[in-house]
């Protein structure tokens, strides 16, 4: 099974709100809470003063790692130069760290942001063992789960994760 985000928010207007009278108000009045600004989203691994880092908790993949930019906007070019040099400072030292210490065959980043339109990165240690490589997390699977290695990277990411707390803390 691919990995999913909390329920489908903000895909679709709500009913009615395209409707005569219904408009931006009926939009915003409708508008869903959003899972980013909701809750940390997964387990939170650091939380500096813009963004936060959790790993979340896709089964089938025990090294995939948002970086969570900490205001509700949905695009990297609403944030300032220096916010987004900052922001992708944090993707690179999660991209880093995990190389280091699980090497895995590929790194995957994306900021979608379709299902939930706030900004964050996913940052997934990819292996050609995992059951859907090469192939994105989020299309069918190509082969059965490989147990006994997703329990070894699982294994390794509590001395990742000591090492990421402490190169995120150096961003500030």
């Amino acid at each position: 099974m691919a990995p999913t985000l909390p329920a489908a928010r903000g895909s679709l207007p709500p009913e009615g709100a395209l409707a005569p009278g219904g408009g931006p108000a009926a939009l915003e009045s409708a508008a869903p809470a959003c899972p980013l600004c909701d809750t940390d989203g997964g387990a939170l691994i650091w939380r500096g003063a813009r963004l936060r880092v959790i790993r979340a908790t896709e089964a089938g993949f025990p090294a995939f790692y948002r970086v969570v930019w900490g205001a509700h906007v949905p695009e990297l070019s609403d944030l300032s130069g220096a916010d987004r040099a900052h922001c992708m400072a944090a993707v690179c030292e999660v991209e880093q760290v995990l190389r280091e210490h699980l090497q895995p065959d590929k790194i995957n980043l994306a900021a979608l942001g379709n299902m939930v339109p706030h900004l964050h990165w996913h940052v997934i240690a990819r292996f050609a063992w995992d059951s859907h490589f090469p192939a994105p997390v989020w299309a069918a699977g190509q082969r059965p789960r490989a147990a006994a290695q997703e329990a070894d990277i699982a294994a390794r990411l509590p001395a990742a994760e000591a090492t990421l707390r402490e190169r995120l803390a150096r961003l500030g």
